[in-house]
């Protein structure tokens, strides 16, 4: 591994990650870092590892591919259609070279994927060990938002599986899994606010606590235009209704930018908007983290100009720290992965791209595309159904208590952890890393 000025918490995960054997899972709050470290690895390993998530955006923002692609499963991926493919595939030599297998997000990998990818692998490297003796490690928040299984599966998902979580498919009764979870946080510097993010959490929020958040209690607050506050909601329809009132409400010229994409590129993993509509004054988020660390994906700011250079757009973008940068079109990559027979190291190919302005308007956004993200200030209006850790995910996005206004009480109610995550987690921490 190169050096680099990691803590000692980090060396230590990254000495297991590169010279253990181990199957890892590596957990922690939000802003523990997990993406910091899982960047690192990738970059500096010397095994073969492919980085893969559940979902394209998730791929994207950690230079990998979607587990579906890697593996050529189709939506409706079964264990006997998984079986039949891991017979088939026409490039054995990459699952066969493989040492380790990374998936990042995994809480919203659902537990029969998880078998899919075992038979699979088991099936093409003509072996009975799990995940046909090929290493896993796992990145993701069991808090966080949970895998999606719809109404028409449910039924035959319950008789089979305990529960949708990863923990519950069949392959992991048959691996042991070394439980690390980073306790560092790097995202809030409140105490009394990590607090009560930890109560929330872990599903043993008091009465104070919930006092305390309800401090924060302002219906009605109606932020200066100049502030750059983002709303949090429940659904897409909301934000997008929200963003785009507030656009309209914008006097000025309208200016419009279309993406180009070329290759294998899902249209569900697009980072940007397809077509990108923006005024001056209008409130962004920025979509991608800048090379020249000007800014990450995340970074809130207000639209100042908008202009045309060397034929391609720039919008110049007030952040809340007052710089202004000037944001040119992005790039966002999909690979392909194969197996070099002359290196013996398995490589990544771009399959395909997407360009566009790393912008969207964000006056509001919703709670599951902030997850990952770190904002000053945030107006959070929960909605009237809740899944397991969505209210943990929206608060855990603010960096301070007093940067949180909610819309409207929080009660006991809004307060969903699955059962069975916590006691999951209960039984593996008994013999668990916390670092």
């Amino acid at each position: 591994m190169s050096n680099i000025d990691l803590s000692p918490i980090f060396q230590h995960t990254l000495d297991l990650l590169e010279n253990s054997s181990e199957h890892l899972f590596i957990t922690g709050r939000a802003g523990t870092g997990k993406s910091t470290l899982l960047t690192h690895f990738k970059k500096n390993t010397e095994q073969n590892i492919v980085v893969l998530a559940p979902t394209g955006v998730a791929a994207v923002n950690v230079g990998g591919a979607t587990i579906h692609s890697f593996f050529g499963f189709k939506p409706d991926i079964t264990l006997e259609k998984a079986w039949s493919l891991g017979g088939k595939t026409k490039k054995p030599d990459l699952y066969k070279n493989l040492s380790t297998l990374v998936i990042d997000e995994i809480s919203m990998v659902r537990a029969d994927l998880l078998d899919c990818i075992d038979a699979f692998l088991r099936r093409v490297c003509l072996s009975s060990r799990p995940f046909g003796g090929k290493r896993l490690v796992l990145f993701g928040d069991l808090y966080q938002l949970p895998p999606v299984v719809s109404r028409e599966e449910e039924g035959i998902f319950r008789a089979r599986y305990t529960s949708p979580f990863f923990f519950s498919a069949d392959v992991m009764s048959r691996i042991g899994l070394t439980y690390i979870e980073l306790d560092h946080i790097y995202r809030q510097r409140d105490e009394e606010f990590i607090e009560v993010l930890n109560a929330l959490r872990e599903g043993s929020l008091t009465t104070p606590h919930l006092d305390l958040l309800n401090t924060r209690v302002s219906p009605d607050y109606a932020p200066p235009p100049e502030e750059m506050i983002i709303n949090l909601t429940g659904t897409n329809r909301t934000a997008e209704t929200y963003n785009t009132y507030q656009l309209h409400s914008l006097t000025g010229k309208t200016h419009s930018f279309s993406a180009i994409s070329t290759g294998k590129f899902d249209h569900r993993t697009e980072p940007a908007p397809r077509e990108l509509t923006l005024k001056i004054g209008a409130q962004v988020m920025l979509t991608c983290n800048d090379r020249e660390k000007r800014f990450v994906n995340g970074t809130v700011g207000r639209v100042e100009e908008i202009g045309y250079a060397n034929s391609l757009p720039v919008v110049s973008v007030r952040l809340a720290n007052n710089k202004l940068v000037d944001v040119s079109p992005n790039t966002w990559e999909m690979f392909n992965f194969s197996y070099n027979d002359r290196t013996g190291r398995i490589k990544s190919d771009v399959a395909g791209t997407y360009t566009q302005l790393p912008i969207m308007l964000a006056w509001a956004i919703t709670i599951h595309k902030a997850q990952g993200k770190t904002f000053d200030r945030v107006i959070i209006d929960l909605p009237q159904s809740f899944a397991h850790g969505q209210t943990y995910v929206a608060l855990s996005r603010a960096t301070s208590l007093s940067g949180v206004y909610l819309r409207r009480e929080l009660t006991p109610g809004h307060v969903i952890m699955d059962p069975v995550v916590t006691t999951w987690l209960t039984l593996i921490r008994q013999t668990s890393i916390i670092l």
